[in-house]
């Protein structure tokens, strides 16, 4: 039997999501003009779940709508993760870590 692997990933949003009034109260210190992105995860690989969100499969909303590229540069060191718990740890994470750094940040 294969061994299940988990993948964090990062999406890069339009800056037009923080104009959403629910994006913004989730990022109250989000300074307009910084990146925004979306954080997640899945047993998919990166941009394959990429792909599914553009599509509707399973997606979020804002990922749906607002996506425009896979940040590798901000989530390929954790890959793969051997845990689904592992996953969302690091998902989470990851999320609160972007926003420190000023990112404006959607993770379910």
């Amino acid at each position: 039997m294969a061994t299940k692997r988990y993948y964090v990933y990062v999406i890069e949003l339009s800056q037009e999501v923080a104009t959403i009034r629910k994006f913004r109260e989730r990022n109250p210190h989000y300074i307009k003009g910084n990146t925004c992105v979306y954080v997640g995860q899945s047993i998919r690989m990166p941009a394959l779940r990429m792909d599914q969100h553009k599509e509707g499969y399973k997606s979020n909303k804002y990922a749906k709508k607002f996506g425009l590229a896979l940040r590798p540069d901000l989530f390929q060191k954790y890959n793969p993760i051997p845990t689904r718990k592992d996953a969302e740890e690091i998902e989470t994470m990851l999320a609160k870590q972007l926003q420190k750094q000023g990112f404006g940040v959607w993770c379910n």
